[in-house]
């Protein structure tokens, strides 16, 4: 054995350890001390191994059995017909691996008639639950696939389970006498958030993820507190059953447990063929949060059961299925530093420095920490292995520390007394989670209130970017927003990468600029709590600047959708001296004061919600939002019952079509618009 060479015999025992401790910790205490990607890393390191060994396999090998054991807080339960785990795929290459095995199981003929079931792997706890006569009798965890823990009492409370079976199918037909169907518990993304905000508001830890908290929720021992938790479940597939239809293939037996009234997730698709159960996995990875539950993957069958039981199974998964895994949302590394960054309202922001890492489809070197407090509770210190979460286009953020490779003498991180940039000491206002730098020309505050007057949803200034307004205020070019009316052109061609086409490029921008309107340029001047909403309430009820300037807390607080809290902080904005002075800077460079001329397009839509989605042939999205306010309408970015209709363009999001179609919302298109718009009335 060379020196660079590991024992097999002592890692292949190094890792059944090492997974038999995480089982235990994710099925048994629902308390995973790493995330599914480095745990799915451990398991395929050990079945290779095995494969590499094949004396060093023995029959309880974490790789030939299904989970965990069952924990002990319920009564046990048997499955009388075992609940399996799944096989992962974890590309498309290992998909396409899948399928060539059925193909040489079933021969090339009869696997290229096979139909598939696509379903999304919901994220939660599977559940088995048993009916006898039409009534629910038991409910069980998988356990460890043959037995699992009763915890039917709370089962019971879940809203989306039927108590009762109808007596007769829907259309037709015997209801079975035993029936078990199997599924998945889970929390919704939004009773998620619900249930966080609450304990916030107590005063309480926060809880990590949806899935640990919904399977808490389940292990409960007063059922009161699980029904408190708006757990809801997706039902997949059969266990035991007598009596009742007899099936051909699966997508028959979800059509029944729909009919008995389970949920069946409406996402499941019926395919011909891999290349669409690809073009499913690719599309659902791209989409997986325009839904209101977490997914990690696509759950792939074989439709036909015949061909099931010719495919047989394993000792602990079924060789007709199989699990595609979306790329990780949740790595660990290390935790290099934490520093503190200062934005443009003085707000400290600690952030972690990390070992780079990739999650959730990028690299990721930085993550967010919020403030002192959460720095607090996730008690993560300098040098600790973190895990690191990015889900789509969230920032990423540091979730918690992986405590078990800590060690002992590791100090806490203490968070700074003073600016990092200009060392003023910070300031914590009562009642605010934040601290902030009270600096108004610290160098940081001021680039990002550059920054931020020069963003897309304010000015929308090409080329000043974060690196180049560091560039120019480092130079003394920049020393408020009113400067980059004066940018000295001879100086910037002393500049290296500044040549006539992109010193043009910049002036062009800023000469755009000039006109953009007048809500626009309230958005711009960064005074807090003041949104585009309210930034455009007043540029219309006041309709110039001077106006807002000179107005009172009363005469901006009677403006129909901005409140006390903004009215005081636009009149103390504008009561600085300084603020001012940019203000006259501006208005000398030519800058727009003037608001919107009063619309006379009649109100046909007041007092009704039109949300736009997708893109319009006619219209920009922007323009199709202000002829529905122009009319008196509301134009939000979600879909309610209270929702008059959607106007669907190319492209839609799914997710408010998706809405729209469960509450009854009509859906327009654009000629629909047109007329909605024109009459105020839905077309007929």
């Amino acid at each position: 054995m060379g020196d660079g060479e590991r024992d097999p015999v002592a890692r292949v025992d190094e890792l059944r350890s090492l997974i038999r401790h995480h089982n235990e910790r994710y099925y048994v205490h629902d308390a995973p001390e790493i995330p599914d990607a480095e745990y799915d890393r451990l398991f395929r390191e050990l079945q290779r191994l095995e494969e590499l060994h094949p004396d060093l396999l023995v029959p309880d090998s974490p790789t030939q059995v299904v989970g965990g054991a069952a924990a002990t807080t319920f009564a046990e339960v048997e499955h009388r017909v075992p609940m399996m785990s799944l096989d992962n795929a974890m590309d498309e290459a290992e998909l396409q691996a899948w399928g060539d095995r059925l193909v040489r199981q079933l021969g090339p003929e009869t696997a290229a008639e096979l139909g598939y079931v696509c379903e999304l792997k919901i994220d939660g706890l599977a559940i088995s639950v048993r009916y006898e006569g039409g009534r629910l009798v038991q409910a069980a965890t998988r356990g460890n696939g043959r037995v699992g823990e009763d915890v039917t009492a709370n089962v019971a409370t879940i809203a989306a389970m039927p108590s009762r079976l109808p007596d007769r199918l829907p259309r037709g037909g015997a209801v079975p006498e035993v029936i078990e169907v199997r599924g998945e518990v889970y929390l919704p993304v939004s009773a998620f958030a619900a249930l966080n905000t609450a304990q916030e508001a107590a005063g309480q830890r926060t809880y990590v993820n949806p899935r640990n908290t919904a399977a808490g929720s389940l292990r409960q021992k007063d059922a009161s507190i699980t029904a408190s938790r708006n757990l809801a479940f997706w039902s997949y597939q059969l266990g035991e059953i007598v009596g009742g239809p007899t099936f051909t293939t699966h997508h028959e037996t979800l059509e029944l447990m729909d009919r008995l009234g389970f949920p069946v997730n409406p996402n499941v698709s019926v395919v011909r063929s891999l290349d669409e159960v690809y073009a499913y996995c690719r599309h659902w990875q791209a989409h997986r949060h325009d839904l209101d539950y977490e997914i990690d993957g696509v759950v792939v069958k074989v439709d036909d059961l015949a061909r099931r039981e010719e495919l047989g199974v394993t000792s602990r998964a079924p060789r007709w299925a199989i699990a595609y895994k979306f790329p990780p949302e949740e790595r660990t590394t290390v935790l290099k530093a934490i520093m503190v960054s200062i934005g443009r309202t003085g707000r400290a922001t600690p952030f972690a420095v990390l070992e780079p890492v990739f999650v959730g489809g990028s690299t990721v070197g930085l993550a967010t920490l919020h403030n002192q407090d959460q720095v607090k509770v996730k008690d993560v210190r300098p040098g600790d292995t973190v895990i690191v979460r990015k889900a789509g286009d969230v920032i990423p953020e540091v979730v918690g520390p992986v405590l078990a490779d800590r060690p002992a003498d590791r100090p806490e991180w203490v968070f700074p007394s003073h600016c990092p940039v200009c060392g003023s000491a910070l300031v914590r206002p009562e009642g605010e989670a934040d601290h902030r730098c009270p600096n108004e020309l610290c160098p940081a505050r001021v680039a990002g209130n550059i920054e931020h007057f020069a963003s897309r949803g304010a000015m929308d200034i090409e080329g000043f970017g974060e690196q180049r307004v560091q560039l120019f205020q480092s130079l003394g070019m920049l020393r408020d927003v009113a400067d980059l009316y004066t940018l000295d052109v001879d100086r910037l061609r002393e500049l290296e990468g500044f040549g006539d086409t992109s010193i043009a490029n910049l002036m062009a921008a800023l000469e755009a600029s000039k006109a953009r309107p007048l809500a626009n340029l309230l958005v711009g001047l960064g005074i807090r709590h003041l949104g585009p909403s309210g930034a455009q309430a007043l540029a219309a009820h006041f309709g110039h600047l001077d106006r807002i300037m000179e107005a009172t807390v009363e005469d901006i607080g009677a403006v129909e959708g901005v409140g006390p809290v903004i009215a005081a902080s636009v009149v103390a904005w504008f009561a600085e001296p300084a603020n001012r002075a940019v203000i006259e800077k501006l208005r000398a460079a030519g800058v727009n004061f003037t608001g919107p001329e009063r619309s006379e397009a009649p109100q046909v839509l007041a007092g009704k919600t039109v949300v736009v989605t997708g893109t319009l042939a006619g219209w920009s999205r922007e323009a199709a939002e202000a002829a529905i306010k122009e009319r008196g309408g509301k134009s939000p970015g979600s879909v309610s019952k209270k929702t008059t209709a959607v106007v669907v363009g190319e492209s839609p999001g799914a997710s408010k079509l998706t809405k729209a179609e469960e509450l009854g919302v009509p859906v327009l298109d654009e000629a629909g618009f047109a007329h909605l718009l024109a009459t105020g009335e839905l077309p007929s």
